[in-house]
């Protein structure tokens, strides 16, 4: 029988405070955000139609992710997710690196929401400087977060209740539109434009799977899921919940909105620039569900800068933990809130606003990229993390222990980490990206660098981790 007890190797000072329908709504407020409303426009123009087919094959792989993220989990549950168990599983370094990708991860990530936020709210305010607007937004997420856990788990269910209401409304009211003729007159805008526009795939499969890296930027965030689990009650319960509905999520929200999308509209018409679920109300004579898709876009962001504070404050305090960042970054105030991490986030995230003052054209488009390399990185390591994992468990004879297993190991772990490859030869392969990958494998030698400085300047770890007791072990 599997102990109630889970396996503990940072020994962590939060407050498990978040209840199941946080949980749920985490889980769905990190799967749905700027990379569905703002760059999904850039998705479509690259691959036509086709693009509904490249989320099926995403919304597959990431699926397996998350299994493999929720079985270990479930049987260790931790603030850093993945990041401690790469640490555990593969090797220091990788924890190291993802860890520290954290920052570069915060900075780039924030940059194109808040980007994305500005361009929004100039829909209303053409003159307003996008900076401005995340400037305002920074200071609220900021506020939110170190109040206390249960807060921002209530701040977080509101905001993605707000989505999902108006991505389902959407959907509704888009299959109204091609069957009924809803808001056309009474015409059935019928399926012509999934044909009718250069066909199916239009840019061939090429431009399909091209369409993998702004794809995998939208999906991006099913994975923090994993580091509410350190404050997560019954967490044998709660993350099953949560991550077995991730693939219907992916399904329905990502799947279906840009299915309705590209029916209702032609797709060559949506040029990549500003919101398209925008794009098409307006352009259909329907301002006032534009200006409501617009206010649901904003929520949006803001959702995910909320999700981007608490995720990496915990990464950080977390890291803190492992020993492989500064020490008083792994301190609680007297409601449990690591606040100096917290203070950490919210000078990187203030950073990103001055981006956005610097570079209020380039930010989304240079920084979405160098956020994919992130997701590459975490997404590989947790396939990695769960092979070594549950390999441990088998040779340990405590395989059958486990509660909550991911199906088809070790074939699931493999298709992953092939979507995962593709992902990134296509940032290699796109001029928009490619040089996001320099950029991204210049920082890998900086965080390979400091890693060798901090280690051997007698940065220890708390506990030795069970991949280097099995090294021993082999000699």
């Amino acid at each position: 029988m599997a102990s109630d007890n889970p396996e503990v190797y940072e020994k962590e000072n939060l407050k498990r405070d978040l209840k199941s329908r946080h949980i749920q709504m985490i889980a769905i407020g990190g799967t749905i955000g700027t990379g569905l409303f703002y760059g999904s426009g850039w998705a479509v123009e690259t691959a036509g139609p086709a693009v509904i087919l490249t989320y099926v094959v995403a919304a597959v792989a990431i699926y397996f992710i998350m299994r493999a993220l929720g079985e270990m989990s479930v049987e260790e549950p931790v603030s850093g997710a993945y990041i401690s168990y790469s640490n555990r599983y593969i090797h220091r370094f990788a924890g190291f690196l993802n860890g520290w990708n954290a920052f570069v991860f915060l900075l780039a990530t924030s940059a194109a929401e808040l980007n994305s936020l500005g361009r929004f709210a100039q829909y209303w305010f053409p003159d307003l400087p996008i900076w401005v607007t995340g400037a305002v937004a920074v200071v609220v997420m900021f506020t939110v977060n170190i109040i206390g856990v249960n807060f921002y788990g209530e701040s977080e269910f509101w905001f993605s209740a707000i989505k999902v209401v108006a991505i389902v409304a959407m959907i509704l009211f888009g299959l109204a539109m091609v069957i009924l003729g809803v808001g056309h007159g009474g015409r059935p805008i019928g399926f012509d434009n999934l044909v009718d526009h250069g066909g199916f795939f239009p840019h061939g499969l090429t431009g399909m799977v091209l369409a993998m890296v702004m794809v995998a930027f939208s999906c991006g965030g099913v994975e923090t899921v994993g580091i509410a689990a350190g404050e997560t009650r019954d967490i044998a319960k709660t993350m099953p919940k949560a991550v077995n509905a991730t693939f219907w999520r992916l399904m329905i929200f990502y799947v279906g909105a840009v299915a309705i999308l590209v029916t209702v509209f032609p797709w060559t018409q949506l040029n990549g620039s500003g919101s398209p679920f925008v794009t098409v109300f307006s352009e259909i004579g329907i301002p006032a569900a534009a200006t409501v898709m617009n206010l649901v876009v904003i929520t949006a962001v803001l959702s995910a800068v909320n999700a981007s504070v608490f995720i990496n404050s915990r990464t950080f305090y977390n890291l803190a933990l492992q020993g492989n960042a500064p020490s008083f970054l792994g301190t609680v105030n007297h409601r449990n809130v690591p606040t100096r991490a917290v203070t950490l986030v919210f000078g990187t995230v203030f950073a990103s606003v001055l981006l956005n003052f610097l570079l209020p054209d380039q930010v989304f488009e240079i920084f979405a990229s160098v956020t994919v390399y992130g997701l590459v990185c975490a997404w590989a390591s947790i396939m990695i993390s769960h092979l070594r994992f549950r390999r441990i468990r088998i040779r340990d004879g405590r395989e059958d222990q486990i509660r909550y297993k991911m199906p088809f190991y070790p074939y699931g772990n493999y298709l992953a980490l092939a979507f995962v490859a593709v992902v990134l030869v296509c940032i290699g392969i796109l001029p928009e990206t490619r040089t996001s990958l320099l950029v991204s494998g210049g920082w890998v030698l900086v965080v390979f660098i400091a890693y060798k400085l901090h280690t051997r300047s007698g940065g220890k770890q708390t506990k030795p981790s069970p991949a280097e007791t099995e090294d021993a072990r082999l000699g």
